[in-house]
């Protein structure tokens, strides 16, 4: 028995146009390298890394808005967060927001979500494996203060 498809809502086929100006509307001239608006807004601290938060969270709500699974949600949150974190780093983060195409991932989840019925069911496939590798993250930064606290003292 075949899946039914949910159609690509209206309101959401004008987002791939949006997203490609965020992560890859210009290129190096010589070079196959792409970059968009997320990497030169990140240049200017804190309004750009805020702006590009923004209309990364705006695809999301439009696609929160249209019915989309909270498992693909989740995943497009989850990209986002990444995006955010690492972006703001000093440096490091004008970088990564060169290269870290979030809203091109996100844009190719939801068409993966409509067109070929991936990703659905709920959000705890991508919750629950989040927060246990955050846990572990936190006793691993615990143990360590604890060592340096026992090398010192």
């Amino acid at each position: 028995m075949r899946k039914q498809l949910t159609p690509m809502p209206k309101g959401l086929k004008g987002m791939d146009a949006l997203a490609r100006w965020m992560d890859t509307k210009f290129v190096v001239p010589g070079t196959n390298f792409r970059f968009g608006l997320d990497g030169l807004l990140g240049l200017v601290p804190g309004v750009g890394d805020l702006s590009t938060f923004a209309i990364s969270g705006y695809l999301v709500l439009l696609m929160a808005r249209n019915g989309a699974s909270g498992f693909v949600l989740a995943r497009m949150i989850f990209n986002i967060v990444i995006d955010v974190v690492l972006g703001a780093i000093p440096v490091v983060g004008d970088l990564f927001d060169f290269v870290h195409k979030a809203n091109t991932k996100n844009m190719k989840l939801m068409q993966q979500y409509y067109t070929e019925g991936r990703y659905r069911g709920g959000a705890w496939k991508v919750v629950v494996p989040v927060v246990l590798a955050l846990l572990l993250v936190l006793a691993g930064i615990i143990w360590l203060l604890y060592r340096l606290i026992s090398a010192i003292f």
